[in-house]
């Protein structure tokens, strides 16, 4: 009788936990789905991010108009420019690679990984917001 009288709350907190778990899984999105929109930063840079791992960069500082394409891992996304209006900068040609949060719905963050591209580094860096 005893154990009967231990055992349901132990049921019942395990059921919350698991509750918890599967809704957090079903509403926060995860790789290409976390990062698919348009998003602006504080420079008014505008990242669209397309779910087919391609993106689209219009930036004001320094201004310049960027495509490419990303590839997530995880919680880590690789950026490869491919073309941009104007000559692409040498440290701006090779990847950027960045782990990336949504700290809630219309907020993603980068911290940065390794990328030897200081323009890309200022903008990714900065805090991003779903337009």
């Amino acid at each position: 009788m005893r154990n009967m009288k231990l055992q349901n709350p132990l049921q019942i907190i395990l059921s919350g936990i698991l509750v918890v778990l599967v809704s957090s899984c079903a509403t926060t999105p995860s790789g290409p789905a976390a990062l698919a929109g348009t998003w602006t930063n504080s420079l008014g840079t505008v990242w669209t991010i397309d779910a087919d791992g391609t993106f689209h960069v219009t930036a004001t500082n320094p201004k310049a108009e960027i495509w490419g394409n990303y590839t997530v891992a995880a919680d880590q996304i690789t950026v490869q420019e491919t073309r941009r209006v104007g000559p692409i900068p040498k440290s701006c040609k090779g990847p950027g690679v960045y782990k990336f949060s949504r700290p809630d719905q219309k907020t993603l963050a980068f911290v940065l990984v390794n990328d030897e591209c200081k323009p890309r580094i200022q903008n990714v860096t900065q805090p991003w917001h779903r337009q």
